[in-house]
């Protein structure tokens, strides 16, 4: 007796399969270009001159040879100013007429010298480092590089030669017990002498931007300042006295004791007319570092 097949057992039902969802893609068209617009959130403007002496502020008090030479441009107007009226005080010296803040001439003629060093270094030196590249790409217009320049280290030099020449004169009139000069005479020893030592050290810049050598500019000035009344010393032919009365009148030691009523001759520029001498010929260099930094490449 044949036994009946067995159905095979009965399966569930299996779900329906989904199709697989394929991954988004960006058009490929819209690759690399931006969705939607952007807004930066920096706002964006135009650099002017403002940011430009930002910038050198920021470079000028950044930088150790700036500490180094005005520190020992203080240390010598402070030094030599009281060492000059401790001597007087000691020797019993008779001043007479001569005023008392003319002592500090001393000091201001050594300190001057440390000035025109930062003067050249202000912008010579980022020749010698390859430096004036970066900043001039930061500041392609180098006219607004070189007055930014010439502003900060002028205003920088002419607050601490007249804030330390004012200190000295205060305690060389207290350890003299000498007669308080007039207003004037105050003003033209303290911010004359401020004036004339920072428009020496712009004069100084403009050489630098000129030679672009450090060393160079640095000897140039340093002779601009002693050679001539070096040498006026030292003419002693009869036919040189109109050029030996010359060079004692309008050297810079002279001129900057004039503006201390001290000046080594009896003729030449007094009181205030030094200052203007320099302001001259301080901006004719400028102009010439303007056409320099024009015409010519980093």
């Amino acid at each position: 007796m044949t036994m009946p097949a067995t159905p095979p057992p009965a399966q569930a039902p299996q779900p329906p399969q989904q199709a697989a969802q394929p991954a988004y893609r960006q058009p490929q068209e819209s690759w690399g270009a931006p969705v939607g617009p952007y807004a930066s959130p920096i706002p964006v403007r135009t650099p002017g001159l403002g940011d430009a002496i930002a910038s050198e502020w920021t470079k000028i008090r950044s930088v150790r040879s700036t500490m180094w030479t005005l520190g020992v441009m203080i240390v010598l107007l402070i030094g030599i100013g009281l060492l000059t009226a401790f001597a007087v005080s000691v020797s019993d010296a008779d001043l007479d007429e001569t005023p008392v803040l003319s002592l500090g001439f001393f000091g201001v003629l050594l300190g001057s010298i440390c000035v025109i060093t930062l003067g050249v270094l202000t912008i010579a030196s980022e020749y010698g480092t390859g430096m004036i590249r970066t900043t001039l790409t930061a500041c392609p217009s180098r006219a607004r590089m070189l007055i930014a320049k010439s502003v900060v280290f002028f205003l920088l030099a002419f607050t601490i030669t007249t804030v330390t020449t004012g200190v000295v004169g205060v305690l060389q009139t207290a350890i003299l017990d000498g007669a308080t000069p007039g207003a004037g005479y105050w003003v033209r020893a303290t911010v004359g002498v401020g004036l004339y030592v920072a428009t020496l050290g712009l004069l100084s810049l403009a050489l630098g931007a000129v030679i672009r050598h450090s060393a160079g500019a640095i000897t140039i000035m340093i002779a601009v300042v002693l050679l001539p009344l070096v040498l006026a010393m030292f003419m002693f032919s009869p036919t040189l006295a109109d050029v030996q009365q010359a060079l004692f009148e309008y050297s810079i030691p002279n001129q900057l004791g004039a503006m201390y009523d001290a000046s080594v001759t009896t003729s030449g520029p007094t009181g205030w007319e030094p200052l203007w001498i320099v302001l001259g010929v301080t901006a004719v260099a400028l102009a010439g570092a303007f056409v320099s930094l024009d015409r010519r490449d980093v």
